[in-house]
């Protein structure tokens, strides 16, 4: 194989180790962060699905935030497909706030309204007994 064949091998392989970042690098481990609300939307693809939850404050005012969780293959072997989340559920989601400060976090664990609980992170830096 020609030496510029094999360097551009390294360099996608290397731009595809640098697109699926460390956890740690996204999100801040010392800021976990538990929230309740209405499901609003659901980005169901590859390489992490997003739920967006509408959150209320004690003082009515909703603020839009969004979780980050497993790929879709792998939320499907815990039994979350895309017909057991739908706009308006009520959810619990744990989690680890993101580093930009945005409103965007981890998804650790989901609580739904009948109580059971499933993991839907995606990182091994997360224990997934953890309940804050």
């Amino acid at each position: 194989m020609p030496a510029t064949k094999v360097g551009g091998l390294f360099v996608m392989a290397a731009s595809l180790l640098l697109a699926h970042h460390a956890y740690t690098a996204e999100f801040d481990t010392t800021k976990p962060v538990k929230l309740t609300g209405v499901v609003s939307k659901l980005e169901w693809s590859n390489p992490h699905i997003w739920i967006y939850l509408d959150v209320k404050d004690d003082k009515g005012n909703v603020t839009n935030c969004g979780f980050s969780a497993s790929p879709p293959r792998m939320l499907a072997r815990r039994g979350i497909t895309q017909s057991s989340l739908k706009q308006g559920d009520v959810l619990t989601i744990s989690g680890h706030r993101a580093k930009d400060g945005s409103n965007n976090a981890s998804g650790n664990i989901v609580t739904f309204a009948d109580g059971r609980e499933t993991l839907i992170g995606q990182d091994q830096a997360v224990n997934p007994t953890e309940k804050k």
